[in-house]
């Protein structure tokens, strides 16, 4: 049995080991979720582990099948390839609306935090930190697209694809890419780069998408660009 008197609810508890097994992979995608096992693992009735259960349903985490019990959710890769081909359309226009409205002194201040935050989360190996991190750029630039309804569609596509990414990033890249990614998006969007902000936006999402699929592909695909930049570099100067 394990103890968790230190948890608000025993749902609350269920719901957090859960999760965790989940995000550390312990617990893979299409995995059974039997409730009378997990109660008597965790020493609870069913009905916390039930509450658990459609909580981490609601987040994407789980699915729940009438008649059959949970079961750790394995997304499909029609159904990733779909949802970051959305993402990419609304970032897109996303980050052609912040180049537009401009980034103000106290934003771009918030972006320099996350942009740290996101590169002590790297290196710290913490994939949850890391993630959180990660949407919170996008959220930025989102807000600061200022409109209404472009920042919940994005709010709601970060928060579908962050299931994938717990389920299908290795999260074994040696160099922090994302980062650097982040980094040269910020900047044209400060320089009102419209076109280049579009441009490294979408390839920034297709390396995201690239990585749960071939985590080789996206290595080889990023020194090829950085190749590239190096030589048109060279040639400019």
């Amino acid at each position: 049995m394990i103890h968790h008197s230190i948890y608000n609810t025993s749902s609350d508890f269920v719901y957090l080991q859960l999760r965790a097994r989940i995000v550390n992979k312990q617990l893979k995608p299409g995995e059974r979720l039997p409730e009378v096992r997990i109660s008597n693992e965790m020493g609870v009735s069913r009905t916390p582990v039930r509450e658990a259960l459609r909580r981490l349903g609601s987040e994407g985490l789980v699915k729940i099948i009438p008649n059959s019990g949970a079961r750790v959710a394995a997304p499909s890769a029609a159904e990733v390839e779909g949802a970051y081909d959305v993402r990419e359309y609304l970032e897109a226009l996303s980050v052609q609306l912040a180049c537009r409205k401009g980034i103000d002194r106290r934003t771009a201040e918030r972006f320099e935090e996350v942009l740290k935050h996101e590169g002590s989360a790297f290196l710290a190996r913490d994939i949850e930190a890391s993630l959180e991190a990660n949407n919170n750029f996008h959220r930025l630039i989102a807000d600061a697209s200022k409109n209404i309804v472009l920042i919940e569609y994005v709010e709601n596509i970060i928060l579908r694809t962050n299931v994938y990414i717990l389920f299908y990033d290795p999260f074994t890249e040696e160099k922090n890419y994302s980062t650097e990614e982040h980094k040269r998006i910020l900047a044209s969007i400060m320089s009102g780069d419209e076109k280049s902000a579009d441009r490294l936006m979408r390839d920034h999402l297709r390396h995201s998408h690239a990585v749960l699929e071939k985590p080789h592909e996206r290595r080889n695909i990023l020194a090829n660009i950085n190749g590239l930049a190096q030589q048109n570099k060279a040639f400019s100067t």
